[in-house]
């Protein structure tokens, strides 16, 4: 049985930092709390004489219920509180003390002065405090109808196999979906009852995820409104008061009637499932008075009478009662389970203490009369899951209130669900109870034992990463051979300061979650927030490198990562033509040949000529960036894939895609493709853009062919780079060898970045090398040599005891030489050589029980397999010589 209601508690109102809550504004409409004015916000108050204004034409005639009436004036008086505290509107101390008092609507009705009225239509109090009921039954209703699903699904022997939904981490799975099915799983793990009932009944099971998760996406969207809408101020004379209390009134009713549509599914499968439990009683009386208890054709029709009404609080009332239904039903369903549960002999009933309801996990003999000896052992008991042994004893303990029960019959049942109605109630204090241990259970993660990353992410083993180290390394090492200095910037960005740079990519941006400041995302790539910097402190030349990760939220595959690094060089301010184009893409080839991954080529175009190909073959101006886009596709596709995504998707026609095909094939040497580009009758050459870029290019060519560096260079027209901010030339690092994993560096030229954020034009050329690509072709190439070492390390100093004194002494000595070193302590000989020889150490320094009383130590090359003796205030320096002479 519930408990006694306890002494009816104060919600303070109008306070600095309070927030009015859905569940503080259903208890004081049911009057288990009482309002208080906060002391501060009852000194900003006027004292003045009231100046009755008209009552807004949305609060006149209302036949609200004593609850309705209590919790329109709460959210009223609350709604005038901060905004007199936001603002100098005049809200009288009469009106807002007459409201605390009563809290009855008519008590601020009519309002006292013209800003009370402008408060009172804007604010919606009526329909707000409604929705705040919704939400405020709803909210629990998440959890509670996960854990009743999950014990129907024991009760009827369900299949668990309707919970396995996986996530897809492309962004194309549902998640709340998904998590209702991992903490339906949560709660039945352990169960010895669920199985593999399989059949039409099954879809009564296999529904809960899809339903149950799109009731809580509508719960959540409900709630974060009702929260806005309980706490912001009201911004007098922004907009019309009456327009933006009729604005409110519909958001509330498109998100409640949203919230509507998944009750009514949850209402007819919580039916559905309580019939599947009752088929499982023997008793064919009790089972025909349960199943004629509830007719689906009841329920047919319910959504159209909540959402056919014209006027909001009738809708919201609606849904607000068909929620309150839903409520019986899923108590029903739940009293149902129980019933079966309890009823059924071949099930062990969980107890408090933990034991076994007969103190064991078989039968009691002696408790049936039957004799203990000489009879065959008794069949073993099936258990229910963790979690719902859990639910079922604190739903069991509320209605039963510690009872025993001694049998199950319809009365019993009926009086079951009427109890477990009113538990599931936000006014029952033991709601909380049932909540937060469902809560508890489905957040233990039992069923995953081990964690795991997101996909699109990896983790770096000690192999790995000395390979990264050593990249790193080399990386460095050619951008500051070039004069550049290093950048850092933050991980995240203002989303106003990314969205706009990447075209079509510009979907693949992570947007952080709005913690109520500023719309920030996770940078894309290392550019822009270059570009960025450069404008915000006013630079107007930097040659800058920048290593660091960015965040994509792509689809993963092989090579394909949505966390990676980058290695970025980029040279920024005004110069001769191809001065710093040339010095970068030289700087690419330097990488590329220092790291030593193997063969490679350099595809590169050039912006304007491309633009000056899209002219020449008629595509429209404003189509050239996402023309673009489908070219650079080429590399994946076949022309005729990105051709129909031209022609069905961009609106380019046949004839000029067609034209578009046969350009871009052209690709080859730099200097013999540019020589054809420019020979007589080329339509390249009738186009002043294409005759900018081909001279640009010339100049670029013979450079970077002075400098031998033009033999892994091919001018290829079907580079596009889709990304919007390149303006000159672009170019793109292709690996040729066996492992697989497509562009590894790209790049270009963009003048008219920096000047997006400062209005100052800096032109700036750079290149990106995708790291993580790189490493995979390295780990791959130092797997086949079998040569990774984890560590730098060069002599290990073997204790063949337990010493860790002499050992401190030892191997300090090495490490103020400037000797890379290690230790070990371990009587056993094998373990020492064994460590060393995994390790990849070259040098080991063994001393046992000789060496320690002749004052020497042993040095072993485990290479050459050599020993000698040295003296022990010399092996130091000798070791020194040995390691700098190999």
């Amino acid at each position: 049985m519930a408990p006694p209601a306890a002494a009816a508690a104060a919600v303070t109102l109008g306070g600095k930092g309070a927030a009015l809550t859905p569940a503080a504004v259903y208890a004081l409409s049911h009057g288990l709390a009482d309002p208080a004015i906060d002391p501060s916000a009852l000194q900003r108050l006027s004292t003045r004489g009231p100046s009755p204004q008209d009552t807004p034409a949305s609060l006149r005639g209302l036949a609200l219920s004593p609850p309705e009436s209590r919790a329109a004036a709460a959210v009223l008086l609350n709604k005038l509180l901060v905004t007199a505290g936001d603002s100098s509107a005049l809200v009288t101390a009469a009106t807002a003390t007459g409201l605390a008092g009563s809290l009855d609507l008519a008590a601020a009705l009519p309002p006292a002065s013209r800003d009370e009225a402008a408060v009172a239509a804007a604010s919606a109090p009526v329909a707000v405090a409604l929705a705040a009921a919704i939400d405020c039954c709803a909210s629990p209703l998440v959890r509670v109808a996960d854990a009743v699903a999950a014990l129907s699904c024991e009760a009827a022997r369900g299949d668990v196999a309707a919970f396995d939904v996986p996530t897809s981490g492309d962004g194309l799975s549902a998640k709340d979906e998904a998590d209702v099915a991992a903490d339906v799983k949560m709660l039945l793990f352990g169960s010895k009852l669920v199985g593999a009932a399989g059949g039409a009944d099954a879809a009564s099971f296999t529904k809960v995820p899809t339903v149950n998760g799109i009731f809580r996406e509508a719960v959540r969207a409900l709630h974060a409104r009702v929260r806005i809408e309980l706490n912001a101020p009201v911004k007098l004379g922004k907009r019309d008061a009456v327009q933006t209390g009729e604005g409110k009134e519909e958001a509330l009713v498109a998100l409640a009637t949203q919230l509507a549509r998944p009750v009514q599914a949850m209402l007819k499968l919580s039916v559905a499932r309580a019939r599947l439990c009752v088929a499982r009683i023997d008793d064919a009386e009790l089972r025909k008075k349960l199943t004629d208890g509830v007719e689906i054709d009841d329920l047919k029709g319910m959504l159209g009478k909540v959402t056919i009404d014209s006027d909001s609080v009738s809708v919201l009332r609606g849904v607000y009662n068909s929620l309150l239904k839903f409520r019986d039903i899923l108590a029903w369903e739940a009293a149902v389970a129980m019933a079966v549960i309890e009823m059924d002999s071949s099930i062990e009933k969980p107890q408090a203490g933990g034991e076994n309801e007969a103190g064991s996990s078989t039968e009691n003999p002696q408790a049936s009369g039957e004799k203990p000896k000489g009879d065959k052992k008794s069949k073993k008991k099936k258990t229910l899951g963790k979690g719902t042994s859990a639910v079922l004893m604190l739903l069991r303990d509320h209605v039963t209130n510690g009872k025993e029960v001694l049998s199950v019959n319809s009365a019993l049942l009926a009086e079951w669900g009427t109890e477990l109605s009113l538990l599931f109630d936000p006014k029952c204090p033991r709601l909380v109870s049932l909540v937060d241990k469902v809560k508890e259970i489905v957040e233990t993660n039992e069923v995953r034992r081990l964690p795991k990353i997101p996909k699109g992410t990896r983790d770096f083993g000690k192999e790995q990463m000395a390979i990264r180290e050593h990249a790193f390394s080399i990386i460095t090492g050619v951008f500051k051979m070039h004069g550049a200095v290093s950048l850092d910037t933050p991980v995240f960005e203002l989303r106003e300061t990314l969205m706009g740079k990447y075209g079509e990519d510009s979907k693949l941006i992570y947007d952080l979650a709005d913690q109520g400041g500023e719309l920030c995302s996770l940078r894309y790539d290392l550019t822009v927030p270059f570009a960025r910097y450069v404008a915000m402190n006013n630079i107007s030349s930097l040659k800058r490198y920048q290593i660091a990760k960015v965040y994509r939220r792509d689809n993963p595959s092989k090579g394909r990562y949505r966390e990676f690094y980058q290695c970025d060089f980029d040279i920024a301010g005004v110069y001769e033509t191809m001065e710093p184009d040339f010095e970068v893409i030289k700087v690419l080839t330097e990488l590329l040949d220092q790291l030593d991954i193997g063969t490679y080529e350099i595809k590169l175009n050039h912006r304007k000529l491309l633009d000056g190909m899209l002219e020449i073959c008629g595509v429209p101006p404003e189509k050239f960036r996402t023309v673009c886009s489908s070219i650079d596709k080429l590399d994946k596709q076949t022309f005729e894939q990105v051709k129909k995504e031209l022609v069905d998707e961009k609106g380019i026609s046949n004839e000029t895609a067609d034209k578009i095909g046969d350009l871009v094939k052209t690709r080859g040497p730099p200097l013999e493709v540019l020589l054809e580009l420019r020979k007589e009758g080329s339509k390249f050459m009738g186009n002043a853009g294409s005759v900018t870029a081909l001279n640009e290019l010339e100049i670029l060519f013979k450079a970077l062919d002075k400098a031998n560096a033009i033999g892994k260079i091919v001018f290829d027209l079907s580079l596009a780079r889709g990304l919007d901010y390149y303006t000159g030339v672009i170019y793109e690092a292709v690996f040729k060898g066996t492992t697989q994993v497509g562009s590894i560096a790209a790049g270009g030229r963009y003048d008219n970045l920096v000047g997006m954020f400062s209005g100052k034009q800096v032109p700036a050329v750079g290149v990106s090398l995708g790291i993580e690509r790189v490493f995979a072709i390295m780990e791959q190439q130092e797997m086949e040599k079998n040569q990774i070492r984890a560590t730098e390390t060069e002599v290990l100093v073997s204790i063949i005891g337990k010493d860790l004194i002499l050992a401190a002494e030892l191997v300090s000595e090495l490490w103020n030489a400037g000797i890379k070193a290690e230790f070990k302590l371990t009587t056993r000989i094998q373990n020492h050589l064994k460590y060393a020889t995994q390790s990849g150490i070259p040098w080991m320094v063994l001393v046992g029980e000789s060496e320690i009383s002749s004052g020497k130590v042993k040095l072993k090359n485990l290479a050459a397999s050599q020993e000698e003796e040295v003296d022990r205030t010399e092996f130091a320096q000798v070791l020194k010589q040995k390691l700098r002479n190999p």
